[in-house]
């Protein structure tokens, strides 16, 4: 980062390239193994599953999940709801991810999941969120909704809507350049592994955006859609969006969430404690030349078409 605040970029890319290069040789990620289980969710999790379950699960209303990518934005929402009286802030929260490899090693005939939850009967899933709402207990307080701000937990949005049906579901996203160009510049604590290389990024980019136009046919109007783009150029209109789909009144503190007193743990905690600006927009335009093998990825129809140009030129 020192050398790009310096605007001496094309040193700044060569230490990018080599911290991600080092990252890159102790993992194993391979983005054949996540487009083949973008594919089996999408085949497994078809209408009919949730509407075959469709009294199933845990009635409780408590839940917010924000879901998406890394550096997507995702924090700054959480920053915003959990500036409300009534909303709870807590963590990136495991909880999901565990009751879905719990599931998927439980079968004695190695079913895997997501198959697994067709032997799951009504008990069973109104048990499993109930057993995500005990556990979370330990992290609350008394605010009647909180959030649970796992990006990651997109993949686990059928499974989420089976076992807590009332939950509210937001995909923080933001423009992929933006996005995975930012994701290639952090060093994540653990896991993301698909962030070491541009290539990867992108296929996992479009990965994310293919399950999540599944989940938006399948569960209609049950997911909120918020582009970083848009919260930045209209904070009070995405504010007011957010709070009626959450059936919560307005409150000017989620206009000032910068102001709010409360720990953050993500790479995005800096920015949440700002005004909203445009400092992260366009900040992968110096480095265009470098990015070929991210563009030869993404989903075109994803971009714009200068940005393209840009890019290939």
């Amino acid at each position: 980062m020192g050398y790009e605040d310096i605007q001496e970029y094309k040193r700044s890319f060569q230490y990018y390239e080599q911290g991600n290069n080092l990252n890159r040789g102790r993992t194993t990620y391979d983005p054949k193994a996540i487009e083949a289980l973008t594919d089996r969710l999408i085949n497994y999790f078809n209408p009919s599953i949730f509407d075959n379950r469709n009294k199933s699960g845990h009635p409780s209303s408590e839940p917010i999940f924000i879901v998406g990518l890394p550096r997507s934005g995702s924090t700054l929402v959480e920053q915003i709801l959990a500036s409300h009286s009534e909303v709870e802030g807590t963590m990136e929260l495991p909880n999901i991810m565990n009751i879905a490899r719990k599931l998927g090693n439980s079968s004695k005939e190695n079913t895997a999941y997501p198959e697994i939850i067709s032997s799951l009967n009504r008990t069973d899933l109104i048990n499993l969120g109930k057993t995500f709402i005990e556990e979370t207990k330990f992290i609350r307080t008394d605010q009647p909704i909180f959030i649970d701000k796992m990006p990651n937990n997109f993949s686990h949005i059928g499974l989420i809507k089976l076992i807590l049906p009332k939950a509210k579901i937001i995909d923080a996203r933001r423009y992929p350049l933006d996005c995975c160009f930012s994701m290639f510049k952090q060093l994540f604590a653990q896991g993301q592994e698909f962030s070491y290389g541009l290539a990867e990024s992108g296929s996992y980019y479009n990965s994310y955006v293919k399950l999540m136009d599944h989940w938006d046919k399948v569960l209609p109007n049950k997911i909120l859609r918020v582009n970083n783009e848009d919260v930045i150029e209209d904070l009070e209109g995405q504010v007011n969006r957010l709070l009626n789909f959450l059936d919560l009144p307005f409150e000017e503190e989620c206009i000032s969430f910068h102001e709010t007193d409360r720990l953050v743990r993500t790479a995005s905690s800096e920015q949440v404690r700002q005004p909203i600006n445009k400092k992260g927009m366009g900040r992968w335009k110096p480095y265009a030349k470098n990015l070929k093998p991210l563009i030869e990825v993404l989903d075109k129809d994803l971009l714009k078409p200068e940005d393209i140009t840009l890019i290939s030129s």
